[in-house]
Parts: C-alpha cells; structure tokens; sequence
C-alpha cells in the first residue's frame, strides 16, 4: 500500500456573510474532492492543541504524527533547519520578514510577495551592513528570512507580533517591546536605512511595486528537541514536496526525504501539475508522499477570496485528480488544511479542520463535499491530531 497526504495549507475558513455564507472551500469548484468525499471518511480534527501558536509549524507537526506539545518549542529554528543555519549553545533566530509600512501602518506583511532573487539582493546588503560578532541575516524565501543572534537569548522574552496579524493596523503597538525587545527593534531601525535608497526598492516604486521598508523580526527560537525519523515510528520511508522552508524543515527533522521539483513555489505561481506528478513518482519507490501547498493559505492572509478560490480548484483539478487517478485500490489518502486562515481576520485560528481519509478500508460517511459544513455534520472529531496519521496508515474507520 503506498499513502499521500495533501495538505492545504490555510485552505479552511469562516462563512463569508457577502458569499451566502458560504467558505472559500464550499465556493470552489471542487469535483474531485467533492467524490473523495463521497467514499470515504470525512470529520473534523483539532491539529492546534489548546493554547499553542494556531500557525502552520505546531499544525503540520500535528498532521505529520507528531505531537506538538512535546517537539515544538519556536518556528524560526524549524527554518533554519531547512536552510542549513545551524543554531548553537547561546544562539536563538528570528524570522526576519521583508515587510511594507506606509504612514506608520503595516502596508504588506511580504511587500506585495517581493521574489526570492530581489529579497536575496535585500537581505545579501543587511548581511553586509549590519551584520557582526552578534546578529547575522540569512536569506530564504520570498519574504521569509532569518536572523540570528549570539549571546542575547533574552531576546526570546520580547513581545512580538507575527505582521500577517495586523493588515493595515497602525504598527506602532506590536513593534517588539518587553526583556530584549530594545535590541530587535533597534534592529528593525537599523535596517530602515539599509533598505530606504537600494537599488531594488527604487526599481520597485518604478514599477508601481510596494518597497521593502524594513524587516520584522518575530516567533524567535531557540535550539529545538530532537524528533524520532519518520521511519522508526511509522515503519515508511517518506517524503515531502513543499515551496517553505518551514514544511522542508519539519521534513528534515522527521529524516523525510525532500523532493526537489522545479516550478514548486509558495504561491499562486506554484506549478500544481507537476508537484502532483513528481510527487507520485516518488511513490515508486517511496512508502508516503506529503504534498504541502501554501497557496490557498498566503491569499487568506493578503484577504483575497478570488485567489484563495483559484487556489483551491487548482488543488482540487491538477493534484487530486491525479491522486484519484492512481486508484482507491492503490493508494491511502488523507487531505486536509492545516489550519484555518479566514478571509475576515486574515490570519490563523486555531480551529478545527476538516480532514478526508479516502482509499482502501475507508467508507463514504454522508458527506457529499469535502467543506467545512459537511465535516461538522459528521459529528466526528479527533482531538488529538497528531493521531489522526494512524488511522490514514491503518486503514482503519473507527
């Protein structure tokens, strides 16, 4: 038996009063997944466990099999895990996002999804202005970099604020304050100069772009509890195919193999049709594949229902299809959202998720879509995500 789990990063939501109460998943045109749906095992799970960050770091933990209360201890260290940063003793990283802010409001919490080679660009000119003995800036992808800090682990006491949570809010309160705040945010003032007259930004507001004002700097880590390999606890060799340096993360510190698929993006470029098929090539030789996409999940945090739609239906017609295509007889599937990020507030809620178990051993359960309405009426909820992954291997219903 081979296993696929499709995750849909963000993809949940909340009734759009303007939309007849409908949810982004319930407004895509979803056929393939509407007939997973149909034959096999649909209900709610709670991947978010009570009182922890609702971000895609503790809710993918959850749907990979591991339980976040145990192995989560900070996201960026996750990151760094993924671009080779290695985090020592009196270390801690931050993630060190390329943001907009006009007239003292948060603007673009990705600068409108500045590339990966000018944010490289950005990142490469702090690294060589600002960086010394203490504090070091590591590109990564799109908007998402890292910075780490020698010897002030008292940063790690600093209130901050993720800027995804405060679209268009006046930054003045959320910039980073508290034990060892002083020092980000001085960091944050620091870059304002570097980034003011680069060449990008003047080559950005040329074209009509939104600049990279400054970074901002949160969900700072320190060192992070080693997981047991994938293998050892499931008896599979695995894989993932993810566009972050988050999920990449996550799969390195499960001993996952990562799969390198051109065209695979974090956004609405993403090449969907070939993350599937290079995906299900590695199901050759591979036990379990995880196909993450972030699409669905940056176009609830820019508060676009459109994309977050097209998002979706590419999901729904370029991998699901193929996935049912490899047949129920073949492959196990599970496919759900990680989290919630409703077009309403434009970030994660720690929410329940729908989640759909489909293939041998799995029967239809009266849901006729795989939306959120549906999963609720199933009056199924596993509480502890983390073991939801038992039953996708299992094969078992109850």
């Amino acid at each position: 038996m081979k296993y696929c789990i499709l995750i849909m990063d963000g993809a949940a939501g909340w009734p759009l009063p303007d939309h007849g109460g409908n949810t982004c998943l319930s407004l895509a045109r979803t056929p393939n997944l509407d007939a997973m749906a149909r034959s096999g095992m649909v209900g709610l799970v709670r991947t978010v466990p009570p009182g922890m960050e609702p971000g895609s770091a503790v809710a993918c933990m959850s749907v990979l099999g591991y339980d976040p209360a145990v192995y989560y201890r900070g996201r960026a260290a996750i990151e760094a895990q993924s671009m080779g940063v290695p985090v020592g003793p009196g270390e801690v990283v931050f993630r060190c996002n390329l943001v907009s802010m006009k007239d003292g409001e948060m603007a673009s919490y990705s600068c409108g999804h500045i590339s990966t080679e000018e944010a490289r660009e950005l990142i490469t000119s702090l690294q060589e202005r600002l960086g010394n003995d203490t504090v070091n800036f590591f590109p990564g992808v799109a908007y998402r970099h890292l910075c780490k800090i020698r010897g002030r682990e008292d940063t790690l006491q600093a209130v901050c604020t993720p800027p995804h949570d405060i679209p268009g809010q006046p930054v003045e309160k959320f910039l980073p304050h508290g034990v060892g705040g002083e020092l980000l945010l001085d960091i944050m003032k620091q870059s304002q100069a570097v980034l003011k007259d680069h060449p990008v930004n003047t080559a950005r507001r040329a074209r009509g772009d939104m600049p990279a004002t400054t970074v901002w700097l949160f969900w700072g880590t320190g060192r992070i509890p080693k997981m047991p390999p994938f293998k050892k606890l499931r008896g599979l060799d695995a894989s993932m195919t993810s566009g972050v340096d988050l999920l990449r993360g996550l799969a390195k510190m499960a001993s996952m193999e990562i799969l390198e698929i051109p065209g695979v993006s974090d956004g609405p470029d993403n090449d969907y049709s070939a993350q599937a098929q290079g995906a299900l090539k590695a199901l050759e030789k591979l036990d379990l594949v995880v196909i993450h996409v972030e699409s669905p999940d940056e176009a609830g945090h820019a508060g676009s229902i459109a994309q977050k739609v097209e998002g979706i239906e590419h999901i729904d017609r370029e991998i699901a299809g193929r996935i049912r295509d490899a047949g129920q007889d073949r492959i196990r599937v599970l496919v759900m959202p990680d989290h919630p990020t409703p077009i309403k507030v434009q970030t994660h809620v720690p929410d329940p998720v729908p989640f759909l178990l489909w293939g041998e051993g799995f029967l239809g359960t009266g849901a006729k879509r795989f939306v959120e309405s549906d999963a609720v009426e199933r009056h199924l909820l596993i509480d502890k995500g983390y073991t939801l992954i038992e039953r996708l291997i299992s094969g078992r219903q109850e």
